[in-house]
């Protein structure tokens, strides 16, 4: 099956507001693709809403905090798509989904990059500090994870764990936020949401396989191979299960209800492994784009507990 030439759409309406010199920030930081939002916001959400005691013990500060986790995700992921264009610049032109990405095709320099990504990290710096010590402490500690995930994928067959460890900092930053520390169900929701992106993002390496093989870069796609629907299914199993346990060490009351409205997330992700392609680059997009939904079906549980 061919492949998509760029993994960068055009939005039409962005294109009409922007001067044409801004849209290559745009496609920089990923804005056309929003669902990378979406997966860096929710377990921080998850963890927002499971530590008020659902939403309907939410009041003025904790839907605040929601607010704040959607600016500061979206500054991040971006901040964070600046920093793996800038290690892979090189290898982005060895692979043709990525090939016209801004910093591979040329479109922006190295330097342009830069102070993009320093206001970035300058607004996002403004908005951790509305937070108590604990999340500034942790908001600063995910900066080697972000700034150093890139590189893995030249050293080891599980970049996807790295970026599990850094795309779900927000579940333990949620709770502190809320709780002013850290407890147990917040780090069995930070493992929750680790073993999930190891799912996720094994799916969305299967695309680019065949390139990233020739261009020597790691991924559990490759490690995994044909058996990647089986360690897949075991890494969504622990997930949920580790998820279940974040809201047993609550109250046995909180266990109930959340099991009960986790069923149609559990069934969603049985549903991606049936109808999910590893061969088919296509499959593969859809089945990780998906994963927005599984994490919404969460967020729905958590909010009714």
């Amino acid at each position: 099956m061919t492949k998509p030439h760029t993994d960068i759409k055009r939005i039409i309406w962005i294109e009409r507001i922007l001067p044409k010199s801004l849209l290559p920030y745009v496609a920089l930081a990923r804005l056309d693709r929003p669902v990378g939002i979406w997966l860096l916001l929710l377990p921080g959400w998850w963890s927002i809403t499971l530590a008020s005691g659902g939403i309907a013990n939410m009041k003025l500060w904790e839907w605040t905090v929601l607010a704040l986790f959607g600016i500061g995700a979206i500054l991040m992921r971006a901040a964070g798509c600046v920093i793996n264009d800038i290690w892979d610049r090189d290898l982005d032109r060895q692979v043709e989904r990525t090939r016209s990405r801004p910093l591979a095709a040329g479109t922006l320099s190295l330097k342009q990059a830069s102070v993009f990504l320093a206001t970035l990290l300058l607004i996002s710096l403004v908005i951790l500090l509305q937070f108590n010590k604990t999340t500034i402490i942790l908001g600063i500690a995910t900066l080697p994870l972000i700034a150093t995930y890139p590189l893995m994928k030249r050293f080891t067959w599980w970049p996807q764990a790295f970026l599990g460890l850094t795309f779900n900092f927000g579940a333990l930053m949620g709770w502190s936020a809320i709780n002013g520390s850290i407890t147990l169900p917040a780090l069995f929701l930070y493992i929750s949401g680790i073993f999930w992106t190891i799912g996720y993002d094994t799916i969305y390496a299967h695309q680019d396989k065949e390139d990233d093989a020739l261009a020597g870069i790691k991924s559990t796609a490759l490690k995994f191979g044909a058996n990647s629907k089986y360690w897949v299914a075991h890494f969504y199993a622990f997930s949920l299960i580790t998820m279940l346990i974040a809201t047993m060490l609550l109250n046995s009351e909180s266990s109930l209800k959340s099991g009960l409205f986790l069923i149609p997330a559990a069934a969603h992700l049985i549903w991606q492994l049936k109808t999910w392609t590893p061969d088919n680059p296509e499959s593969s997009l859809k089945t990780f784009k998906s994963n927005r939904d599984f994490a919404l079906l969460a967020l729905l549980a958590f909010c009714l507990i």
